[in-house]
């Protein structure tokens, strides 16, 4: 889930919201029918597996003729949805549940379909359109040593009322919200529970792994959330907002370029999933791969490129 990203204004940034203090270059033109015509501003939030998305949705539409704009590692909802809805930006991949909670302030439904009706409602009024969400989701999912699990039988949520004491280590903000810490005392009963500040989430896996904290929340696209030395456990009383992926879009974009374009963009939300985004994030956080060669790889593997 993406309420712990930090606040970044890039360069890039920079760029876009001068373009909108001005008027902006002509970007919020109607595009010309079908490919071809003004090319359609592409953007992402600044973390790695927006950036991935990003290229992956931007070069699936170039394999099929249409112009894109690249706007990436820009920063958070606060900086970008004033560009989306002003149609300096008209494209980008969001996480269904953090895009009601964070963009709108509203409380989400939690479950997929339900959240996209829900987000839809809200970006209509801004001239914004949603398509397909994606099996895909990038949530915080809270992970135990798998000998803790194993020895003590632990494999939701709830199940940590089985030990005598649980220390939850998090970013300070996580102390008070309700899908980190407070859920598990306001949610899951765990009058066990204790709550530790660690901001990064290296120092984080570390506590873990010393034993000094019980549990703590990851990606659930983190390479640790697939590591075998851990066990994700499950969110049995959906504690955590459904969070996934979804193409929102201009309107005049999707009006512009019609139903052959939203089936490009169908088509590769159809293909992805937490695991591979799991696997594509390790390939640039860790191995060191640019951003764009891993999303190639991945849509001609998938034969969408």
């Amino acid at each position: 889930m993406r309420w712990s990203r930090t606040i970044r204004i890039t360069a890039a940034a920079v760029a876009v919201l001068g373009l909108t203090a001005c008027g902006g270059g002509g970007t919020d033109q109607p595009a010309a029918p079908g490919k071809g015509g003004a090319p359609i501003v592409v953007a992402s939030f600044n973390f790695t597996d927006s950036q991935i998305l990003a290229e992956i949705y931007a070069g699936a539409l170039e394999a099929k003729g249409y112009p894109v704009t690249r706007k990436l590692n820009l920063g958070s909802r606060e900086l970008i949805y004033p560009s989306l809805k002003s149609g300096e930006l008209q494209f980008i991949p969001e996480y269904q549940g953090s895009a009601i909670t964070t963009g709108f302030g509203k409380e989400p439904v939690k479950d997929a379909k339900g959240e996209h009706d829900q987000l839809a409602k809200l970006f209509e009024p801004d001239g914004i359109g949603l398509l397909d969400y994606a099996p895909a989701e990038d949530k915080n999912t809270y992970i135990v040593k798998a000998d803790l699990a194993q020895s003590k039988g632990i494999a939701t949520i709830g199940d940590l009322k089985k030990l005598d004491k649980v220390v939850l280590a998090g970013g300070p903000e996580c102390e008070k919200r309700l899908t980190c810490f407070k859920g598990f005392t306001d949610i899951y009963k765990l009058t066990n529970a204790s709550f530790q500040t660690v901001q990064e989430i290296g120092p984080r896996v570390q506590q873990l792994n010393s034993g000094a904290v019980t549990v703590i929340p990851v990606d659930s696209v983190s390479p640790s959330a697939g590591d075998p030395k851990y066990v994700a456990l499950k969110d049995d009383l959906n504690m955590v907002p459904t969070e996934n992926v979804v193409p929102a879009v201009s309107k005049k974009v999707l009006d512009a370029r019609g139903a052959d374009f939203a089936a490009v963009v169908n088509a590769v939300s159809a293909k992805l999933s937490t695991d591979g985004m799991r696997e594509l994030n390790k390939r640039v956080d860790s191995d060191g791969e640019p951003a764009a060669d891993v999303a190639k790889d991945w849509l001609s593997q998938q034969g969408l490129a």
